[in-house]
C-alpha cells in the first residue's frame, strides 16, 4: 500500500491529512492533461535550459531551424519540388508563435509555449487549428475542404486490403460513410464543400449547436451493439468495463456497481431499462456540466464514510477499487508508472 499512500499524499496539496473536493478535482484535471503537461515540460527544458521566464522566437528558431542558414538553397528547392518545405514549416511555426504570443513581445512564457505546442487545448488558438488542418487537406487551395480531399487515398488502395481491414473489425468504408454524414450536416449551404467555419463544426461537432444531435447519433452507434436503437444497461457498462459478465454484482468492482446505480437512477429517466437518444443526449451533452467536478463529488460521496466532505487516506484506501477504476483519477496508470512521485 506504500505506492497508494504516496499518491494520496500527492493529491493532498495543503498537507492537512485530508483530500478535499477541490484537491481531488485538481488531481483529476491534472491527470486528464498529463501528456500535454509532460510534453510542455520536456520541450520547455530542451528549448530553455537556463529556465528563463520566456523563450524568444529567435532562440526557438535557432534551435529548430538554425540549420537552414547553412543549407544550400538548391537543396532546399529540391525538397520543395518533392512536396516538402522547411520554409513552409518555419513560416507556419512563426504564425502559430505569433498567435500564442498574447502580449506581442516575440517571446513566450511557459503558458504561451504550451499554447504554441498544443493549440487545440487553448480557446484562442482553436481557429488556427482549423486553418492549419484546412491547409493540410486543401490541396487545390480554393479555401474549401471536400470529402475527396480527406479520403482520396482510398481510390489507390487495393480492395482486398480494405476487405482485410474490415474482417479485423476496422473499416475505412464505415469511417468514410460516417464522416460523409457529418460533413453533410456541417455543410450548411449544401455546396459539398466546407468553409473554415463549417470545417470547425465538422472537426468539433460537440462545440456547435446544430451538430450536437449528430454527436448523440454517433455515440449511440458506438455503444448500441445490437443496433436496436437504444442503449441497454449491459451496453452502457460494456462501453466502460471489459471484465466479463456484468449481470450479477458479487464479483464486480465498486465503481461498476456504482455505474449500474447511476444508470438506473439518473441515466434511464423513464425507467424502461434503456437509454433512448434523448437520455443519451442528457448523459453526454448536459448543459454546463463539469466532468472533473462531477467525478470529484461522486468519489467523495462514495468514499466519505463520516460525511465530512473530505477524505482521509484510510477512506480512499478502503475504496481502492473505486479509485483505480476511475478513468478520471488515473490511479491505475499511476500505480503502473510510479511517475507521480
Amino acid at each position: 500500500m506504500v505506492v497508494e499512500i504516496l499518491i494520496v499524499d500527492k493529491i493532498d496539496k495543503d498537507k492537512d491529512g485530508f483530500v478535499s473536493k477541490e484537491e481531488l478535482k485538481e488531481w483529476i484535471q491534472f491527470t486528464q492533461k498529463r501528456y500535454i503537461h509532460n510534453d510542455v515540460e520536456s520541450q520547455w527544458r530542451t528549448h530553455n535550459p537556463e529556465d528563463k521566464e520566456k523563450i524568444t522566437w529567435d532562440e526557438y528558431r535557432e534551435k529548430v531551424y538554425g540549420f537552414l542558414d547553412e543549407v544550400d538553397a538548391a537543396e532546399l528547392a529540391k525538397d520543395e519540388d518533392q512536396g516538402f518545405s522547411y520554409k513552409n514549416m518555419l513560416n507556419r511555426d512563426k504564425r502559430r508563435w505569433d498567435v500564442a504570443d498574447i502580449d506581442g513581445d516575440r517571446a513566450l512564457t511557459r503558458e504561451e509555449f504550451a499554447s504554441f505546442l498544443h493549440p487545440e487545448e487553448t480557446a484562442h488558438m482553436r481557429d488556427l487549428v482549423v486553418v492549419e488542418t484546412m491547409e493540410d487537406i486543401d490541396k487545390d487551395k480554393d479555401g474549401k475542404g471536400g470529402e475527396e480531399k480527406v479520403y482520396g487515398f482510398l481510390d489507390e488502395v487495393d480492395a482486398a486490403e480494405l476487405a482485410k481491414d474490415e474482417d479485423q473489425g476496422f473499416s475505412y468504408k464505415n469511417m468514410l460513410n460516417r464522416d460523409k454524414r457529418r460533413w453533410d450536416v456541417a455543410d450548411i449551404d449544401g455546396d459539398r464543400a466546407l468553409t473554415r467555419e463549417e470545417f470547425a463544426s465538422f472537426l468539433h461537432p460537440e462545440e456547435t449547436a446544430h451538430m450536437r444531435d449528430l454527436v448523440v447519433v454517433e455515440t449511440m452507434e458506438d455503444i448500441d451493439k445490437d443496433k436496436d436503437g437504444k442503449v441497454s444497461l449491459r451496453e452502457y457498462i460494456g462501453d466502460m468495463f471489459r471484465g466479463g459478465d456484468t449481470d450479477g454484482d458479487e464479483e464486480l468492482p465498486d465503481w461498476v456497481k456504482n455505474e449500474k446505480e447511476q444508470f438506473a437512477m439518473y441515466r434511464d429517466k423513464n425507467g424502461d431499462g434503456f437509454m433512448d437518444e434523448e437520455e443519451v443526449k442528457n448523459w453526454i451533452l448536459p448543459p454546463d456540466f463539469d466532468h472533473s467536478d462531477a467525478e470529484a463529488r461522486h468519489l467523495i460521496y462514495e468514499s466519505d464514510s463520516d460525511a465530512d466532505q473530505k477524505l482521509t487516506k484510510d477512506e480512499i484506501l478502503a475504496k481502492y477499487d473505486l479509485f483505480v477504476g476511475s478513468q478520471a483519477t488515473d490511479f491505475g496508470e499511476a500505480l503502473v508508472r510510479h511517475d507521480e512521485f
